[in-house]
Formats: C-alpha cells, sequence, structure tokens
C-alpha cells in the first residue's frame, strides 16, 4: 500500500472521528488546511515531525497514523 494514502486515511479517519474539520487540525497542528487536504488525499510525503505534530494534535499514538 501506498504510505501517503494510508497516512492520509488514517487522518482523515481519525479527525473525522474526534469532530474535528480540516481548519480545526490546522489550528491544533499548526499546519496549513491546504496541507491537511492535500495530505488527506495522499498528495503529499508526510515527514516524521508532521507524523508527531498530528499525533499530538489530534491526541493518538503516532503509530496510529501509520498502521494499516
Amino acid at each position: 500500500m501506498d504510505m501517503r494514502k494510508l497516512v492520509g486515511d488514517n487522518v482523515s479517519r481519525i479527525r473525522k472521528e474526534k469532530g474535528l474539520t480540516q481548519e480545526q487540525l490546522s489550528e491544533l497542528s499548526g499546519l496549513s488546511q491546504q496541507y491537511i487536504s492535500d495530505l488527506e488525499r495522499g498528495k503529499r510525503n508526510p515527514t516524521i515531525v508532521t507524523i508527531y505534530e498530528l499525533a499530538m494534535a489530534l491526541k493518538v499514538a503516532h503509530l496510529e497514523l501509520v498502521a494499516p
């Protein structure tokens, strides 16, 4: 599986489960809303730092963002 798509799908699913919009996640993570949109569509290649920032913003373990 494409890791970009996997991470994007996981971020999108967890964000929605927590009732957050992309804009809210943007504010919590310090990443732009456009970046989050691109990430969720598998268009971005997130770094480990980005994965960490998203995990902290979503209040989940970073491994949840890379788990199949």
